[in-house]
């Protein structure tokens, strides 16, 4: 035989809010203690473990529909939606924040007993994932494919820039080797590498791809200055190590003397000087 004892508390919210008799009743089954609980609606069942779906009791298979996805979901009969909830997110992958569930037409919040608003065995339920968390998967999908696209591109623009570098390597190694190397040769790998930049410059990228675009931007940069500083270094061809064009000090002499290291012979004056005055009035 099981005892019924009951205990009437006053729950208070506020000072301005009213007060609500909540019944908390207790049992003894073979000298075991139960304790029940007043459902909405006052239905006395047995109380629960806080979160605990799966305790013994009678079960219930519902048919949830999901999209173009149907799930059979077998929970006990006095479970709530949001126990209905944690099921199916080992079941979609959705998490129960980003869950709707309807049933018979409305949703239904986690709090709600499934057996309360009429759910039985093999009912029907609406699986609808919510649309801000569908938004939010959306946008982080468009930036993971925005970061992917980034990515590609500085990994194009970093191949061609292992190809100017080896060719600046190979200019250094000249250089280095006494060898002259055209100027030519610099500016053309100079405005090579400046494309690559401008490349790099027009890459929208965030998170890592921005992070890699910004070391190769650097590495570019940084091959520029090396080229200056070979063109600088480039053998001068008047250095020892050319032919170098001899200076001399011998002139061609002309008539007139122009170009002459000689001093030229005075040429002598037609005037001829006189000291014979004549005497004005």
């Amino acid at each position: 035989m099981i005892f019924l004892k009951s205990i009437f508390l006053t729950m208070k919210r506020s000072s301005t809010s009213k007060s609500r008799n909540v019944q908390v009743t207790k049992g003894y089954n073979n000298n075991k203690e139960i304790d029940w609980e007043l459902r909405p609606g006052g239905m006395l069942v047995q109380k629960r473990d806080s979160g605990d779906a799966s305790s013994s009791g009678p079960v219930i298979k519902i048919k949830v529909s999901h999209g173009s996805y149907h799930h059979d979901v077998i929970v006990p009969a006095q479970a709530t939606f949001g126990d209905l909830k944690r099921v199916l997110a080992q079941e979609t992958s959705l998490e129960p924040k980003e869950q709707r569930l309807l049933f018979r037409g409305k949703e239904k919040e986690d709090e709600e007993c499934l057996h309360m608003v009429g759910v039985k065995d093999m009912s029907k339920v609406l699986l609808l994932e919510d649309p801000a968390s569908k938004e939010k998967k959306l946008e982080e999908m468009k930036r993971n494919q925005s970061i992917l696209k980034a990515y590609e591109e500085v990994a194009k623009v970093r191949a061609e820039v292992d190809k100017l570098s080896e060719k600046a390597v190979s200019l250094e190694t000249t250089v280095r080797g006494g060898t002259k190397v055209a100027d030519k040769e610099f500016l053309v790998l100079t405005e090579l590498l400046m494309v690559q930049l401008l490349k790099l410059d027009t890459i929208e990228a965030e998170g890592e791809a921005k992070v890699e675009r910004k070391i190769e931007v650097r590495r570019v940069q940084s091959l520029v200055d090396k080229l200056d500083n070979l063109k600088m270094r480039n053998p001068n061809p008047f250095s020892k190590n050319n032919n170098a064009v001899s200076v001399t000090t011998k002139w061609e002499s002309f008539d007139s003397g122009v170009g002459s290291l000689n001093a030229p012979t005075p040429i002598q004056s037609s005037t001829k000087i006189t000291q014979d005055w004549e005497l004005f009035d």
